[in-house]
């Protein structure tokens, strides 16, 4: 098992072809046991999945927290990235409601680093674009913190065209983080081309289709109410069944080459491109093994064009996010 590394941007960032969400080990995808959730990790670092993504919101706190205990004394092994600009009162993300001010962005950052235990953040991201603040202050804000040492790449989450070019004038983005997977092709017409014209690295999270495309999956009603998928709309009804017929294809490919759905999936994504780094989220280290093995996994021309044919947008039923959450995606 081995990962070679990726250029993530024209910056100079290097990062493993595949890193680790590290969200659910927060509970977003039901209950998660601490101990192997810091095995996980500790294991990702020994197979040379050391890219870790994490975020502000993620708990919200405790997430960064968990890495900062996972890694003590590890900090020179690992790149961290994590993000800011929800709002958080009293310890709660407060709706959809969005804090990217430079003053709200310090000390977002003043935070992350304390409970990272650490005094610099490799990767920062704003989480969602803020329309109150002009995306100039950001970029320059954080512009800021790099020339202070405290970060050290700047990227955005979730970012349409227009504010990835107005940032860039403004200080490089290195990184985009956005939703991208065989069920989820929304940056293919535009947004892609634009990050390959100013050499920007594409970092998808959700690249295993939120689980779906693992194949191990269950209609929305059958998830506990605290997790993500008993509301997402492609888990639901007639937009299940359409969905499960669609992500046959990836079944069938993962069949014929003896390896798993999920891998077939990630290993469609590293065949995009070798601009494109993938952090799918687990809080196991079985699942872990199972993604990073992805990385040795090769998709001759005709299956990616099965894939891509099978799993076009046409073909995927339901939005991706129920409407509140779309409301946030700056396009």
């Amino acid at each position: 098992m081995s990962l070679n590394k990726r250029k993530l941007g024209s910056q100079g960032l290097e990062v493993p072809a595949i890193g680790l969400g590290c969200m659910g080990m927060s509970q977003s995808y039901g209950p998660a046991d601490e101990r192997e959730s810091v095995a996980t990790l500790h294991r990702a670092i020994e197979l040379g999945c050391n890219f870790f993504d994490t975020a502000q919101v993620y708990g919200p706190f405790t997430n960064e927290a968990l890495l900062g205990k996972a890694l003590k004394g590890r900090r020179n092994e690992v790149i961290i990235a994590t993000k800011f600009g929800f709002r958080i009162e009293n310890g709660k993300q407060v709706g959809t409601e969005r804090n990217s001010r430079p003053e709200n962005i310090r000390n977002a950052v003043e935070g992350s680093l304390q409970r990272l235990g650490t005094d610099y953040i490799d990767l920062l991201y704003q989480h969602r674009i803020d329309p109150a603040v002009p995306i100039e202050d950001v970029a320059g804000t954080v512009g800021d913190l790099v020339k202070e040492g405290k970060v050290k790449y700047f990227g955005l989450s979730e970012a349409g065209i227009v504010n990835i070019r107005r940032a860039h004038a403004v200080y490089p983005v290195t990184a985009l983080q956005s939703e991208y997977s065989l069920w989820e092709r929304n940056l293919e017409p535009e947004i892609i081309p634009v990050l390959r014209e100013l050499g920007i690295g594409l970092v998808p999270f959700s690249p295993l289709g939120r689980g779906f495309l693992t194949g191990e999956v269950k209609r929305a009603e059958e998830y506990p109410e605290n997790d993500f998928r008993h509301n997402d709309p492609r888990y639901q009804g007639e937009n299940y069944d359409e969905n499960v017929k669609a992500a046959h294809i990836v079944r069938e490919i993962a069949a014929v080459k003896h390896v798993m759905p999920g891998q077939i999936a990630l290993a469609w994504l590293l065949h995009k491109g070798n601009d494109i780094v993938p952090i799918p989220g687990t809080k196991r280290r079985k699942y872990l093994e199972e993604n990073i093995a992805a990385a040795d996994i090769q998709i001759d021309p005709a299956q990616m064009r099965a894939l891509d044919e099978a799993m076009a947008p046409e073909k995927v039923s339901g939005k991706r996010y129920a409407d509140w959450m779309m409301s946030t995606i700056d396009r």
